[in-house]
């Protein structure tokens, strides 16, 4: 399998003012680390063993979902109020018995247009002990974040942003083999917003697209973007794969911020609640990279006639459509990973997971969920 870090190109812009911070660590030897590369004319993940590697992950991780007076006695008396201890004995024997490889991205909804959860420590996914992926905030501009601003990319504040979120990230977690690589945002707002974020406006007016000008300056301000980001990143950490933004797949997305990412982001990677194998497809041929199914699910609500819930109510995820997925994945030879919305707890905001509140599983959705992880992986195994 050839690594990827063979095909990228030396960037094709001048060097930039955050290049000037010292290179303090260099690429550590001695370990190694997830990579990419193409066996037998598709590109796939590559482990640190050197073996082929499709990710297979659930998203959303968020303990305070046992936190509810409802049922709190389970945190206490089941996992001694230590976060630690849950991850150990809650988390991984679940994601193993559900035939999930891998962590996608942990942050997970809490309440309807507010902040996500935290992100996991270095402490936290060392508890993991499992391949996963860590989110960087180099940029607040997500689809569902109504409070932020846009930030000024082209500012010194922001090159010294972006050092700070990879001193204080990247040189943890730079020697971790079960880092797969890093994420930005999820789903920027490049050229269009939702209602509730409507009055930051885009963070590029979309109007401007309409000439060769304006296709040009996106084009050169999301290569600044991306260039910024990806020499912070090295600054700290040479070692690991840089994912980069979760496009949403649904929404307009300009072939300029695309081809701006080429070179400084290892894989193109959608967010797609409809239907990523048809939209994985289209873009690995518009760009011949490699590219990642990051988040999406579908499902229906259902009734909880129990009335063990204040909601009494829920979706449950739709084991039969993610098998569909990952079995049309398998014909797009750039797809390189599938990530489920999941969540593991299901709460009151998301409303949908493979455990309810009490830990009980939607064991229907659950063992189709687990039976197509299992073909997946089984088909992998053909390039090894």
């Amino acid at each position: 399998m050839t690594n990827r870090r063979t095909f990228i190109k030396a960037a094709s812009v001048a060097a930039l003012s955050a290049a000037s911070f010292p290179n303090i660590f260099a690429a550590n030897q001695s370990k190694s680390f997830f990579t990419l590369g193409k066996v037998k004319g598709r590109w796939l993940f590559q482990t640190p063993d050197k073996k082929p590697f499709f990710s297979l992950a659930l998203n959303h991780f968020d303990s305070a979902t046992l936190r509810y007076p409802e049922n709190e006695h389970i945190w206490r008396e089941k996992y001694g109020n230590d976060q630690i201890r849950w991850i150990k004995e809650g988390v991984v024997p679940r994601l193993k018995e559900w035939e999930f490889n891998s962590v996608g991205w942990v942050q997970e909804v809490t309440v309807k247009q507010q902040a996500h959860s935290e992100n996991w420590s270095y402490e936290e996914y060392q508890a993991l002990d499992m391949p996963y992926f860590h989110m960087l905030p180099f940029i607040e501009s997500h689809s569902w974040n109504p409070w932020h601003k846009n930030a000024d990319l082209r500012s010194s504040s922001f090159e010294d942003w972006c050092d700070y979120v990879a001193r204080s990230n990247c040189s943890r977690f730079r020697d971790d083999p079960n880092l797969i690589g890093y994420w930005y945002s999820d789903c920027p707002t490049w050229t269009w917003n939702r209602s509730h974020n409507k009055w930051r406006g885009p963070m590029f007016d979309p109007d401007k697209l309409k000439t060769k000008a304006g296709r040009q300056e996106l084009y050169d301000l999301a290569r600044h973007y991306y260039q910024v980001t990806h020499d912070a990143i090295h600054r700290y950490d040479p070692n690991h794969l840089i994912m980069g933004d979760r496009y949403e797949a649904n929404m307009p997305l300009p072939i300029e911020i695309v081809n701006a990412s080429e070179g400084l982001v290892d894989v193109v990677s959608f967010q797609d609640f409809k239907d990523p194998a048809t939209h994985l497809a289209e873009w690995h041929k518009k760009t011949g990279r490699p590219v990642l199914w990051a988040d999406g699910a579908q499902g229906a609500a259902i009734d909880d006639h129990t009335g063990r819930y204040p909601t009494h109510s829920y979706k449950e995820n739709n084991g039969a459509w993610y098998a569909e997925m990952l079995n049309g994945l398998q014909s797009i030879p750039g797809a390189v990973g599938a990530h489920l919305c999941g969540a593991f707890l299901r709460n009151r905001a998301r409303t949908r997971g493979l455990l309810g509140e009490q830990e009980e599983p939607d064991t229907t959705n659950n063992d189709l969920i687990r039976a197509a992880n299992r073909d997946m992986s089984n088909w992998v195994k053909r390039f090894s």
